[in-house]
């Protein structure tokens, strides 16, 4: 497990994460209101802080947890993440106003604010915690699940910005959650059976 492997395994976790999240839904609706470069550069800049606080905590439970259970608790992780998916993740009336209201003098300041402030101890955070546990101990691997984590976030949300500055906030969220938690659960399962086969073996 590489560099480069924990890179793709990160970017692809979390894109699939947050395909109809509610913060990609905030996405989404900050799109109808600033410019799209804003939007991406304010969510950027609060990924960036929030996946290097999740590759933190990440780094330390994987250096103090052995390797085999950290597998199988990642596993049944996904499959609690695909789950979550598959329920849904509403954007509240509470949202909405945080993402119309707050004017700061720098529209890319209030995207950050709102976006950071919605993603702490959301399913993505969790989910870049869970895979950076997987890959601790690997030689840099905090710099690939960091990178990875972020690019895929950005990725994810700004197909979010473009269908919010197109087609308004109307999108077929169902066939995204199921095709989403599908990924989620079959991921999950492979990582919860590697895992528990390990610790049996």
């Amino acid at each position: 497990m590489g560099f480069l492997t924990a890179l793709t395994v990160s970017t692809g976790a979390i894109f699939v994460a947050e395909m109809g999240d509610k913060t990609q839904l905030v996405a989404m609706s900050l799109a109808t209101r600033y410019r799209a470069r804003t939007v991406l550069v304010g969510i950027t800049i609060a990924t960036i802080a929030v996946h290097g606080v999740s590759v933190l905590i990440a780094e330390v439970l994987g250096l103090a947890i052995p390797t085999d259970w950290i597998a199988l608790f990642a596993g049944l992780a996904f499959i609690f993440f695909g789950a979550w998916t598959l329920r849904g993740d509403d954007l509240t009336e509470k949202d909405e106003e945080r993402a119309a209201s707050r004017r700061i003098r720098s529209g890319v300041i209030t995207v950050a604010a709102i976006f950071f402030l919605a993603e702490l101890g959301d399913k993505t955070m969790l989910a870049t915690i869970t895979v950076g546990a997987n890959y601790a101990g690997v030689p840099l691997s905090w710099a690939a699940v960091w990178i990875g984590s972020t690019v895929g976030m950005v990725l994810a949300d700004g197909i979010a910005i473009v269908i919010g500055r197109v087609l308004g906030k109307r999108l077929p969220e169902r066939a995204i959650q199921i095709g989403a938690a599908a990924l989620f659960f079959i991921a999950g399962a492979v990582m919860a059976f590697q895992g528990g086969y390990r610790l049996l073996a």
